[in-house]
C-alpha cells in the first residue's frame, strides 16, 4: 500500500486489514509532527492490527527506485508472494487548489508526474516480476475524474489520465500471466488535506469536484479494492478504468457509515478504458 501514512493510502490499508490481510504500509513521514497533516506509516500501520490485519510500516520515499526495490524484495523474502499493489503515492503540491494558470505555477509541480506515473510504473514492475510467475494478482492504481475533467490544473490532470492509460496498458501485457491491472476513480473523498481545504478555501464546497454530498470516507475505496481481490474473476475487470461508486453498487459495497455513494458519471465524465476482454482485438 503506497502512500499510507494518511488520506486514502491509510483508509484503504485499514479496510484491506479489517478483510485479514497482512499490509505492508509505506509513506515518508515516520515521526509525528514530521508533516503538516497528522499521520506516520507507524499509526497506520498500528491501526491496521487493532482492525483484525496485519500492519507492517516501512519508510520509503517512492521518488527514489533504490528504496522501493528493496521494499518489494523484502516483501519476496518474507512471504513469497504479494497478492494486491495499490498504488497510491502521489506527490499533491500546497497550490493545487490555486486558480493560477499552469505558466504561473512552480516548474516543480511536475512532481506530481514523478510521484504519481513514474513512481506507479517503478511499483507496478516491482509487483509484476513477483505476482506473474505466480500466475496471480491484482495492481490497483488510484487516479480520479480529472483523468477526463479539467480539475486545479494542467499537470493533475495530465497525471491521473496517464495513470488510467498505464493501468490499461499493464493489463494487455499482463493478461497472459493472470494478473489483473484496474484504474479506480473515488471522487472526493475525506481526507485529512480534503478537509482542511473544505474548511479553509472559500467556495471550494461549491465545486464540481468538491461537493461534500459527493464524498466518500477514505476507507471507501478500500472496501471496493477488498471486493476486487476476493472475485474470483477480476480479470474480467483487467485493462478498465471504473468509477469506485459503480463498483460499490455491483459488489453491494457501502461507505463505513452505510451510505451509497453517488457516481459523478454524467456531471465530471466517463472513463476511457474498457476492460481488455471487452475490446475487439483484446487490447
Amino acid at each position: 500500500m503506497t502512500g499510507a501514512s494518511r488520506g486514502i493510502g491509510k483508509g484503504i490499508a485499514l479496510a484491506l486489514a479489517a478483510d485479514g490481510a497482512t499490509v505492508y504500509v509505506t509513506g515518508r513521514t515516520v515521526a509525528r509532527g514530521a508533516h503538516p497533516l497528522p499521520g506516520t506509516v507507524g499509526d497506520t500501520a498500528a491501526e491496521c492490527d487493532r482492525r483484525g490485519g496485519t500492519g507492517v510500516a516501512v519508510q520509503v520515499d517512492h521518488a527514489d527506485d533504490a528504496q522501493v526495490a528493496r521494499l518489494f524484495e523484502r516483501i519476496e523474502a518474507e512471504h513469497g508472494r504479494l497478492d494486491v499493489l495499490v498504488n497510491n503515492a502521489f506527490a499533491l503540491p500546497d497550490d493545487l487548489t490555486d486558480p493560477e494558470p499552469f505558466w504561473e505555477k512552480p516548474l516543480g509541480n511536475w512532481e506530481m508526474v514523478d510521484v504519481g506515473v513514474r513512481s506507479n510504473f517503478v511499483a507496478a514492475r516491482h509487483a509484476a516480476r513477483i505476482m506473474a510467475p505466480r500466475g496471480s494478482g491484482l495492481i490497483t492504481a488510484i487516479s480520479g475524474y480529472t483523468g477526463v475533467a479539467y480539475t486545479y490544473g494542467v499537470v493533475f490532470g495530465t497525471a491521473k489520465s496517464a495513470v488510467d492509460r498505464m493501468a490499461r496498458d499493464m493489463a494487455v501485457e499482463l493478461a497472459p500471466h493472470n494478473v489483473a491491472s484496474i484504474s479506480l476513480w473515488p471522487g472526493l473523498t475525506f481526507t485529512e488535506r480534503a478537509e482542511r481545504n473544505l474548511a479553509q478555501i472559500t467556495g471550494l464546497d461549491g465545486q464540481a469536484a468538491t461537493r461534500p454530498q459527493d464524498g466518500c470516507s477514505p476507507e471507501f475505496p478500500g472496501r471496493v479494492i477488498a471486493a476486487l481481490a476476493s472475485d474470483p474473476d477480476v480479470m474480467r475487470r483487467s485493462g478498465g478504468t471504473f468509477i469506485t461508486a459503480e463498483l460499490a453498487r455491483e459488489y453491494g459495497v457501502t461507505d463505513i457509515d452505510g451510505r451509497t455513494i453517488p457516481s459523478l458519471r454524467a456531471e465530471r465524465g466517463a472513463p476511457i478504458w474498457r476492460p481488455i476482454r471487452e475490446t475487439r482485438d483484446g487490447s
